[in-house]
């Protein structure tokens, strides 16, 4: 079993979209998820790209990703922020979430960020204890806010 860990392409985007859909639907927010594969292919690779993603596949099939971009501090400068990474049920546990946390890792520390970070809801238990093999911190103090248009 040959994992391929790659940076994503047009023609990956509806795999894309259905790993995301299986993270909203495991996220118990399936009702939340509107994104479509063309606008998922308009923000990643149009003229105004707003995401990077990458992809783990087995042969040709896609069995995981992880999608971040670029955000900012006013404290840290330029930073990282993973949106979403999943690995698809059936191959979890098998060192791809890892392979797919480390590229992201290492292209945190290429672009020089000053934080690399991510969300992770407090009920899911795999994913924190992921994390803190990493000895991430997993901040209680800070509540989330948003503002939702569509």
């Amino acid at each position: 079993m040959e994992i391929t860990v790659r940076e994503a392409v047009p023609s990956d985007m509806e795999a894309v979209w259905n790993l995301i859909r299986e993270l909203a639907i495991y996220e118990k927010a399936e009702h939340e998820f509107i994104n479509t594969v063309d606008q998922l292919t308009k923000d990643g690779f149009g003229p105004n790209e707003v995401f990077d993603c990458i992809v783990a596949e087995v042969g040709s099939q896609v069995i995981g990703f992880a999608l971040y971009y670029t955000s900012y501090s006013t404290w840290k400068g330029k930073c990282l922020y993973l949106e979403d990474f999943l690995v698809t049920e059936a191959w979890r546990g098998k060192g791809i979430g890892k392979l797919l946390f480390d590229r992201v890792f290492q292209e945190a520390k290429d672009r020089n960020v000053g934080r690399f970070e991510w969300q992770v809801l407090d009920w899911n238990e795999p994913a924190i204890n992921f994390y803190k093999k990493y000895d991430a911190i997993l901040d209680e103090e800070w509540l989330n806010g948003k503002i939702i248009f569509r």
